[in-house]
């Protein structure tokens, strides 16, 4: 018989993944100025030696008004790119794992504070506050400060920072961008016709509101090694009647695609309050499914992912080529450990941790 599909290696972007399990970002809102700070370090770090094929920066703003909150990390400066070498060098030493990083802009759902502290907007006059960007000048919930509306000359610069990160991202080594076009933020308000009611060639028609989120992926692209990859964030649906939906999602898929896409992962939700989601086990599952059977290259799914065999079950069905977790591997940061162990399969573990190997899983860190 042969091993479990998620223990099979993969190429994504000219980089063999040990296996099919992907860290997906998770925002820690711990940055000082935007520079990465210890506590990414000790997050990072630890994930780093989970025994995960891929492991993914949170949300990396290229402006400082890109931020979701004050305390989002950013990539935008000499200063916020030595931070995240000073993290990055430290990790490179213990772990081989290869690292992602997610480039982003959060349009109309920045100038938020923590979400500890309630996670709500706070206006421009407010010591972490600042006017937001979006496409269009409707705010993301009622009683918001509207955001400007973005001109050609101020999208030209939000798309020239994006090409700046991944820049900076290849001198530190990054060996995979992925761009977040998910969730609501500045892509996604631009695909969705919720949040983009513009009248020029980004707005209306499905190809006009596909176009700045692919002139950002186009520089990127170009700015970034060829032989290293370049992916994307969606949310394969609003949830919302009349929004964003898995057509437009297919679409976009394919046009990404054609344009040296290296992966697409794939979420939903997060640019309206009127969302209506059906959460449940697996349950953006279906999207990551639909995309699959409409394009060639990897997908990942995501979201509340948390069983062996159900992770495993997406990968040898076919739904998607890999899975993404985050909240599951907070709560487990040797997830795949216990799933290699679950299979009779092998993962990597540092020299340090070998003898912690139980008797009765005497191959799971076989090779090492």
């Amino acid at each position: 018989m042969s091993g479990p599909a998620l223990f099979s290696p993969l190429e994504l972007g000219g980089r063999r993944l040990d296996n099919r399990i992907v860290i997906a970002p998770m925002c820690q809102y711990s940055a000082e100025d935007g520079c990465m700070t210890d506590w990414h370090l000790i997050h990072l770090g630890q994930l780093a030696l989970s025994g995960a094929a891929l492991l993914t920066i949170e949300a990396t703003a290229v402006v400082p008004e890109g931020r979701i909150t004050y305390a989002d990390v950013g990539l935008w400066d000499d200063r916020t790119e030595a931070a995240m070498g000073r993290v990055l060098d430290s990790i490179r030493r213990w772990s081989d794992m290869p690292i992602a990083i997610q480039l982003a802009h959060a349009g109309r759902k920045a100038s938020t504070d923590k979400p500890w502290h309630g996670g709500k907007q706070l206006p421009p006059d407010h010591a972490h506050g600042w006017q937001t960007v979006a496409p269009s000048p409707v705010a993301f919930e009622t009683g918001s400060v509207p955001p400007t509306a973005l001109d050609r000359d101020s999208l030209l610069r939000i798309r020239d920072a994006f090409a700046d990160a991944a820049r900076r991202s290849a001198r530190l080594g990054i060996d995979v961008i992925q761009l977040h076009g998910a969730h609501g933020y500045l892509l996604h308000q631009f695909l969705s016709p919720l949040s983009n009611q513009r009248d020029d060639e980004y707005g209306g028609s499905l190809e006009n509101r596909m176009r700045f989120p692919l002139e950002v992926f186009d520089a990127v692209r170009a700015a970034f090694p060829a032989e290293r990859g370049v992916t994307m964030r969606v949310s394969g649906t609003d949830w919302v009647e009349s929004g964003w939906d898995v057509g437009g999602t297919i679409a976009f898929a394919q046009a990404l695609e054609a344009r040296g896409c290296a992966a697409i992962h794939v979420s939903s939700g997060g640019l309206d309050p009127r969302q209506d989601i059906p959460v449940g086990p697996s349950y953006q599952v279906p999207l990551a499914r639909a995309v699959k059977q409409a394009c060639g290259m990897p997908v990942v799914a995501v979201g509340l992912i948390t069983d062996f065999d159900q992770a495993e079950a997406i990968v040898g069905t076919g739904d998607a080529d890999m899975i993404a977790l985050a909240r599951t591997i907070l709560y487990d940061p040797r997830w795949p450990w216990h799933a290699a162990a679950h299979f009779g399969a092998q993962v990597k573990a540092p020299p340090q941790y070998l003898r912690s190997q139980p008797r009765r899983f005497r191959d799971l860190f076989g090779g090492e």
